[in-house]
């Protein structure tokens, strides 16, 4: 079958066990799963012209705030989570932030945490929030609305303020995970690249702003920043590997477009980090592991963040002048393309009928098929 052929059925067999357009049943939303979803049902209507496919991207994109930028069914709170009346909510739907969409209602702030429950209760993530951001972007690019832009800016603009704060010494540093309405932290630690997805997606959303409203997000792209350097990146998780190579790619079409030479470095850093990271993943042989200890989403990470390695390469050779020390950077790329047969693998072997039947594929075959739809794909998800 062809690859776009599949990305279809796949995508509408999303669509229809998660009721986007069913209206017999209860729509079911989890925000990093319909961040991707939203990708790729605007490459479909590129690839194919199909006008169906656009209007599903914006169903979803529609439910989405209505679901998870509104309190839960089982709260005794009502409408939306941003305190908004139902008018102005709807003006500005994510400037509350978002749900991630866990099963369990969230924590409340005098529950003792639970480490194994936390990651089944419902809260704020910010790296799903940058999803979402990215989702948006890509939703105003493709329609030609500023509507999707400026709700990524204020959902931007809302994460920093709730997400960030600092400390005694002056540092200011950022929380893992958030309560629903953003009034107090669920997991205070900082995640290892939430700095690092959060500036290169919040350059990306700057990139496209006005030139009288591109200082709006000035404060925020300087202090992410600043918290990313002063994190470890090093990772042999597949998923943070992936995270790395897809910053690596949006960064390089931002670096060309805007004409800042000196976010080089920082490319180059992202592909030392990235490439030490799929050696450390390989010593692991987690891709021998029988299927019933394997998460296809996180391997669908690193397949993803590879296949931008050949859109980094072939932009890089093509706009070298834009780029400090590019025969390096080619260098480092080339060493990253021994590698890319590991997509092949990860895809083919999730493509087989027996491992999508293992109880790992069917726990989260959302999450699952909607990666790996992206996986064969991805320039939905890489572009901007």
């Amino acid at each position: 079958m062809k690859k776009i052929a599949m990305i279809e059925m796949i995508m509408s067999d999303f669509s229809k066990r998660t009721c986007l357009d069913k209206e017999d049943c209860s729509p079911v939303r989890y925000l990093w799963t319909d961040a991707f979803a939203v990708c790729n049902y605007l490459e479909l209507f590129k690839r194919t012209g199909k006008e169906k496919y656009k209007e599903k991207a914006l169903l979803l994109v529609d439910q989405v705030h209505h679901m998870l930028g509104k309190h839960r069914q089982d709260d005794t709170r009502r409408g939306w989570i941003s305190g908004l009346s139902d008018a102005e909510g709807e003006l500005h739907p994510t400037i509350g932030g978002l749900r991630i969409g866990k099963k369990r209602n969230e924590r409340k702030r005098d529950e003792p945490q639970d480490e194994r429950l936390e990651w089944e209760q419902d809260g704020q993530y910010f790296h799903y929030l940058t999803k979402w951001m990215h989702a948006l972007n890509r939703t105003a690019d493709i329609t030609g609305d500023p509507k999707y832009s400026r709700w990524a800016i204020e959902l931007a603009q809302t994460a920093y303020e709730r997400f960030t704060y600092v400390t005694p010494a002056g540092a200011r540093r950022m929380v893992w995970k958030m309560s629903i309405d953003l009034s107090y932290p669920l997991v205070s630690s900082m995640g290892q690249h939430d700095a690092l997805d959060g500036y290169i997606t919040y350059l990306e959303l700057s990139s496209t702003l006005s030139e009288y409203d591109r200082s709006s997000l000035d404060t925020e792209i300087r202090d992410l920043s600043q918290m990313a350097q002063s994190v470890n990146w090093d990772t042999d998780d597949p998923l943070g590997i992936g995270g790395l190579l897809s910053d690596a790619a949006i960064l390089t079409q931002l670096i060309i477009s805007t004409q800042k030479n000196e976010l080089s470095e920082l490319f180059s850093k992202l592909l030392q980090y990235a490439s030490r990271g799929v050696e450390l993943f390989l010593r692991t042989d987690t891709l021998k592991y029988p299927v019933q200890y394997r998460l296809a989403f996180r391997e669908f990470g690193l397949s993803i963040g590879l296949h931008g390695v050949k859109k980094m390469h072939t932009l890089l050779k093509k706009h070298t002048n834009a780029f400090i020390n590019d025969t390096f950077l080619l260098s480092q790329l080339e060493e990253l393309e021994k590698y890319l047969l590991l997509s092949d693998m990860i895809e083919d072997f999730w493509l087989e009928n027996e491992n999508q039947k293992s109880k790992t594929w069917i726990e989260h075959i959302d999450i699952n098929s909607v990666m790996l739809a992206t996986s064969l794909d991805t320039d939905g998800y890489l572009s901007i």
